[in-house]
């Protein structure tokens, strides 16, 4: 039996695989970790969470249960991030069943996109929230996770594949 999309498939396999595990390490190596003391800024209540500095002050693992999306986006709306995690599965899926073969980078995008969502649905449909871990303090950038670094590298992925087929598609206009 022959499988489409190979790369695809692959790739979210192996992204599932990395976000879980190093999600699943976050949370158990977290309860030795030293608790740092935050405000909120939507609310103004003190939080205490637990932080590993890697590199003092540039970058921490820290723990945090984002039950929003990307920067806290929709903040409690679980049902409908779950929701959407699943569509956009789904619909990443059939295009790899039912469509034609895709291309390199197509492949390699659309799997990074969906072994990220699958990650970060497995959190919302198991937890109620996702684990986020990665803090780059030097730029002040929202936690994030693994899921969500491959979610983004596959939108490069869909970029670069959206130049090749522009260039190819140029040279053969007269």
């Amino acid at each position: 039996m022959h499988l489409k999309n190979r790369l695809f498939w692959i790739a979210a396999f192996i992204v599932v695989i990395l976000d879980q595990v190093t999600k699943n390490q976050v949370v158990s190596a977290a309860k030795s970790w030293q608790l740092e003391t935050i405000i909120e800024s939507k609310t103004g209540n003190i939080i205490y969470r637990p932080t590993l500095p890697l590199i003092q002050g540039i970058f921490h693992f820290t723990y945090v249960k984002n039950d929003g999306a990307a920067w806290s986006i929709l903040s409690g709306h679980i049902d409908l991030l779950r929701f959407l995690s699943f569509a956009v599965s789904l619909v990443l899926i059939a295009v790899a069943c039912f469509g034609p073969a895709l291309y390199f980078w197509d492949q390699l995008g659309y799997g990074l996109i969906l072994g990220g969502a699958m990650g970060n649905g497995i959190d919302r449909f198991i937890l109620s929230y996702v684990v986020d871990f990665l803090d780059f303090r030097l730029i002040n950038f929202p936690v994030f996770n693994v899921a969500d670094s491959f979610i983004s590298i596959g939108i490069v992925c869909l970029l670069i594949s959206s130049f090749q087929k522009t260039e190819a598609s140029s040279r053969r206009s007269p």
